[in-house]
């Protein structure tokens, strides 16, 4: 399932190629024809993400609501750029402070792309793949596409969302109250102190409630492993059992590494690469993460093997001595 730093990078594409456009809204495989009926002509005005949810603002006060969920994906064609975040960043890796292109041998790093826009395919769910320029436009829909999204220079493909509704304002504020900051939207102090009082009064493991997108928005399976390996936490830990400064670390660390995220396209989770490390972590998740997708290999620290358990229906991965 995409992870916040995915859908941030979604939403940001959205800004650059879309807002501010007309839109034909679209559904190739008719089940939303009437949701986008109703978007259909209106001008984009707005893209953000909160978490893992994604809204698309139009100027009759409508917004379109997309959860991409395990399975869902956006498919975009014509003048696709880079997002602003990307281009800015330079080839910049985030916290390692090393600079240059770094390209990923498995087609999931899209820094790559950066340049001028160019008429081709850019696909983004959980990892982001740059293929060959198209040679019409715009192209034939591919698939079960559930809306699509169309502008003078770019079109947009949705297939196999979670979730896909047309809402208005009120209906949005109702969805955003229910779920936990997201750092890239608010991180004063304030934020944090609402989420570290939300751990710690609740008895839940904290590898469950890093997950619950109502106390924090956007941390999946492998930030939340990620995480919890950092601050060398027990993921069985009750929250309310988790030192005050170990909570406020975790929220700083969660602002860091989303940040890296939407800087690289990448769940970079370790820090001080070297150029040579940060090549190979840049081209394979084996050389990108500390316990994920790791069980019985050895710890990167202390040589332990790492172990896998099922928390809350997914996969967690941790280290028995480090996170004792």
């Amino acid at each position: 399932m995409p992870e916040g730093h995915s859908v941030h990078r979604i939403a940001r594409q959205f800004a650059q190629n879309f807002v501010g456009h007309r839109i034909a809204a679209s559904s190739p495989q008719g089940r939303f024809a009437e949701g986008a009926g109703r978007i259909d002509g209106h001008v984009m005005t707005d893209a953000k993400a909160v978490g893992k949810q994604m809204f698309l603002e139009f100027d009759n006060d409508l917004w379109l609501r997309i959860h991409l969920g395990m399975y869902g994906a956006w498919d975009f064609a014509g003048d696709i750029s880079v997002d602003p975040t990307i281009a800015s960043a330079n080839g910049r890796m985030g916290q390692t402070n090393q600079r240059g292109t770094v390209y990923d041998s498995a087609g999931e790093n899209s820094l790559h792309s950066i340049g001028a826009p160019r008429r081709t395919r850019l696909r983004m769910a959980e990892s982001e793949k740059l293929e060959p320029e198209i040679t019409e436009f715009p192209p034939e829909p591919i698939g079960q596409v559930r809306v699509r999204l169309l502008s003078d220079t770019a079109v947009a493909d949705l297939r196999g969302p979670t979730a896909c509704e047309v809402l208005d304002p009120a209906e949005v504020d109702a969805v955003i109250a229910k779920l936990g900051p997201d750092p890239l939207l608010e991180n004063d102090q304030a934020i944090e102190d609402r989420f570290v009082e939300t751990v710690r009064k609740k008895p839940s493991p904290i590898g469950l409630l890093l997950m619950d997108q109502s106390v924090v928005s956007g941390i999946g399976n492998v930030y939340r492993a990620e995480l919890l390996f950092r601050a060398r936490l027990n993921p069985h830990t009750p929250g309310k059992k988790v030192p005050e400064e170990t909570a406020r670390a975790l929220w700083r660390d969660w602002a860091k590494l989303l940040t890296v995220g939407v800087e690289t396209g990448q769940m970079l989770t370790m820090d001080d690469l070297d150029e040579d490390a940060l090549r190979k972590a840049m081209a394979s998740r084996d050389d990108r993460h500390w316990v994920y997708k790791r069980e019985g290999l050895p710890c990167r620290v202390c040589g332990t093997n790492i172990l896998l358990e099922m928390m809350g229906s997914r996969k967690l991965y941790w280290c028995p001595v480090d996170q004792a």
